[in-house]
């Protein structure tokens, strides 16, 4: 492998970090103030974690989702990663909204339109990365399950919560 090749390899995977990072980061901010005010006041349903689970695996899924990108982006390029990355951006930007609905907005109806669109994404994504790189479909998977999860979360906040204002 050539010195330019291992300096655009590596560039690519700061930036795919960086991306991910930056969705992480500012769907934190949205997140942050409504943890400690908004959402204590919700019912739960059953399974809900506590808070402290979200932080860390969040952390591992945007690396891994980075890693996969950088796999995918990699492998093909951004001209014939047009449509995986295409869908992984989606993703990231429905990613970002759901932040921004769910908590910034306190809307736990919006985040579950938002959320079904976001899954439909990632499956989409995941499906396309496998095709492309069966390691970038793997380490999609676990974001994939971790939304499934959240999708029921979202929409059992929802529905419990649905006569409140």
């Amino acid at each position: 492998m050539s010195e330019r090749s291992i300096v655009r390899n590596t560039l690519g995977l700061i930036v795919s970090l960086l991306l991910c990072y930056s969705v992480a980061g500012l769907g934190g901010w949205w997140t942050a103030g409504a943890v400690s005010s908004w959402y204590p006041t919700l019912q739960k349903p059953p399974l809900n974690p506590p808070n402290w689970v979200f932080g860390p695996v969040w952390s591992l899924l945007y690396t891994m989702m980075a890693i996969a990108a950088w796999l995918v982006g990699k492998r093909v390029g951004l001209t014939g990663g047009r449509v995986p990355l295409g869908l992984f951006v989606l993703q990231l930007v429905l990613n970002l909204a759901w932040s921004g609905l769910f908590f910034g907005m306190k809307s736990p109806t919006l985040g579950a339109i938002d959320i079904i669109l976001l899954w439909s994404a990632i499956l989409a994504t995941t499906i396309t990365f496998w095709k492309v790189n069966k390691a970038a479909g793997a380490l999609m998977t676990p974001y994939l399950l971790w939304v499934s999860f959240a999708t029921y979360l979202n929409l059992g906040i929802w529905w419990l919560n649905r006569g409140s204002s």
